[in-house]
């Protein structure tokens, strides 16, 4: 299946979006898929990831270190769904001043701008749905969006998995589960991850 991985890109940011703009306001300290982080540190790293996915285009380091969100605002508005909206937006806009570009730095090595940008629907998306499932929100992904994001795991999972020791161990589902399960599972995500009960 040929993927264009720009269209993935927007519905990935706009999944994020979503996702945060549904977190209740006492959920932000809310355990999530991701063991050893809160809903906000979550936010926080999918925020700086998709910054870091693109500072060789840009020239500009993530304000942060993706691997150590912290649990607390990104600072600046005090709006986190604008904070947000205006990275995402930089990131987009990042690859699409790319588009063309049989080759693009990317901190995974070089590769197509259509394929870095599917690698950053995949890390917006899998964190849309850490946001989401933590904070009761009825928004999946969906198996259509699976589908897409199926070559950009391929690509990245395993070397993440592998050098930075991000992405816990590949969580086994039945082959029946569907698209969105079986990525899922591939990222280390339980499918059937739900909140611990008081």
């Amino acid at each position: 299946m040929s993927v264009d991985g720009f269209a993935l890109l927007a519905g990935a940011h706009e999944y994020l979006l979503t996702a945060v703009r549904g977190v209740p306001e006492s959920a932000w300290g809310a355990p999530t898929p991701c063991s050893e982080w809160t809903v906000r540190q979550v936010l926080n790293h999918a925020r700086l990831d998709q910054q870091a996915l693109v500072m060789q285009i840009t020239e500009e380091a993530p304000a942060g270190d993706p691997f150590d969100p912290a649990d607390a605002p990104a600072g600046g508005t005090g709006d986190t769904v604008a904070e947000l909206a205006a990275v995402l937006a930089g990131a987009a806009k990042a690859w699409e001043s790319v588009r063309d570009a049989g080759s693009v730095p990317t901190p995974m090595g070089p590769m197509p701008a259509a394929a870095g940008a599917a690698v950053a629907a995949l890390d917006a998306a899998v964190h849309a749905w850490d946001i989401a499932r933590a904070t009761g929100q009825d928004l999946p992904l969906t198996d259509a969006l699976a589908e897409g994001l199926e070559d950009p795991a391929a690509r990245i999972v395993d070397f993440v998995r592998d050098t930075f020791g991000k992405f816990g161990p590949v969580v086994e589902v039945p082959a029946d589960a569907g698209r969105a399960a079986g990525l899922l599972g591939f990222t280390g995500r339980d499918p059937q991850w739900a909140p611990p009960t008081a």
